[in-house]
């Protein structure tokens, strides 16, 4: 065939070949989905706009969306680590974890994280999420059951799930109710976090441990929310109460204090092979690039030197709990650097977000499923860096939109004045 025969493709504009084309169709069940579990919501609770994304944090914001809690990014010791290592490291294998040979760095890190927390071994992964995923993977099954606080991460939910496993949730904090439960269904693992991710509660590990070894369970900690920020140089809280050997599992995201990307889970040596043959998230996932290890090892060095930050952040964190306190906020349910103002529901907290951004307050909206639908919150996040000036106008900016906000009247409050009248703990 003569070449001026052949065939031609059109000739399309740049512009016209930078165009969108129109995609194939979802199917007619994931629109009726989409529209069931989240249009609705969008056009109704959330009055046809985000609620997860307000205002952009201007130059002069306060921001108290984030969980570096002592305030590590861009310090100098862990940028000149990461750009060594890009520098230095311009050939290496990214490929699955589990390939890792002992001669890695991340294997130095890993031993060097475990060890400090009071444990044997460890393995460096992905996220916090993938650490709870993997591990309740690999050390519960159909016939173990797994006890969980009723506040704990996701991810373990997730992992008690992708175990297979029956799950059995306790009223937070309550070790009688767990023990209750325990008697009913057998030995099996007690999940719970040290910290949790959404009131700033801090588990009552001795009780909790007491109750899990009294019933024959093994324990899984999740540290995220205090490795770094509380024990004898930041190395959390079982350290801290000196309950390491009595806890089996302990596990963290390398994403709050250590302000990195990567999660941390603890294991005896002898189990290390096993679980990198059983858990999905490290065997499907690859590696931590050489940047990120030596990164990660410099920030581990910052941390456990940071007393003076550590200090700092329960300083802001008491300051700020107890002016909230004062000015009608219910933020009783917890202690620590992780605050709440619990609006209730969702149109409640897009008031709540609108008034604290419109005067340069930056918090988290938390809402289903991170939390329960009748439980959305701004979450604010305390770190160490926080100038007097900052904490000033957080204080003024609420007592500004309490009248707005009117924090008395949330559920939350009007429960705990209900329980006081009764003359019983909230909760019970």
């Amino acid at each position: 065939m003569d070449l001026l025969d052949t065939p031609r493709t059109p000739v399309r504009s740049a512009a016209a070949a930078a165009a969108p084309r129109p995609m194939a169709p979802i199917s007619a069940h994931l629109q009726r989905r989409i529209e069931r579990e989240f249009t609705i919501r969008w056009d109704t609770l959330w009055s046809g706009r985000s609620l997860l994304h307000g205002l952009d944090a201007g130059p002069d914001a306060v921001r108290l969306n984030g969980n570096d809690y002592l305030n590590l990014t861009g310090h100098p010791d862990i940028v000149r680590a990461q750009t060594d290592a890009l520098r230095r490291d311009g050939e290496f294998v990214i490929q699955s974890s589990v390939f890792l040979l002992d001669s890695h760095p991340a294997r130095a890190l890993e031993k060097a994280l475990a060890h400090w927390v009071g444990h044997e071994d460890g393995l460096i992964c992905q996220s916090g999420y993938s650490a709870n995923l993997g591990l309740l993977q690999s050390i519960a099954d159909a016939e173990t059951p797994v006890y969980l606080d009723s506040l704990a991460h996701t991810s373990l939910w997730e992992g008690a799930r992708r175990a297979q496993a029956p799950a059995h949730p306790f009223r937070h904090n309550d070790a009688q109710h767990l023990q209750r439960l325990i008697e009913r269904h057998g030995p099996g693992v007690v999940v719970v976090d040290s910290v949790y991710s959404t009131t700033g509660a801090v588990c009552p590990l001795v009780d909790i441990v007491d109750v899990a070894e009294r019933g024959g369970c093994m324990i899984l900690v999740d540290e995220s929310h205090s490795l770094g920020t509380h024990g004898p140089g930041g190395a959390g809280l079982c350290v801290a109460l000196g309950l390491s050997e009595r806890v089996h599992f302990i596990t963290a995201s390398l994403a709050k204090a250590f302000a990195g990307r990567a999660g941390f889970m603890t294991m005896p040596t002898a189990m290390r092979n096993y679980v990198l043959s059983t858990s999905y998230p490290n065997m499907f996932s690859s590696c931590l690039l050489p940047h990120e290890i030596a990164a990660l090892g410099a920030t581990f060095g910052v941390i456990r030197r940071s007393d003076e930050a550590r200090e700092q952040l329960m300083r802001h964190t008491r300051r700020l709990r107890s002016a909230l306190l004062a000015l009608g906020y219910p933020v009783h349910q917890g202690t620590e650097q992780i605050i709440a103002l619990e609006s209730g529901t969702e149109p409640a907290t897009l008031v709540l977000r609108d008034a604290l951004e419109s005067r340069g307050v930056f918090g988290a909206v938390f809402c289903a499923p991170a939390t329960s639908r009748n439980r959305t919150m701004v979450r604010l996040t305390v770190h160490a860096g926080l100038a007097d000036a900052e904490l000033d106008h957080v204080e003024a900016v609420a007592a500004e939109i309490a009248p707005l906000v009117k924090p008395w009247e949330w559920p939350l409050a009007r429960k705990a004045r209900a329980a006081s009248l009764a003359g019983v703990p909230e909760g019970e």
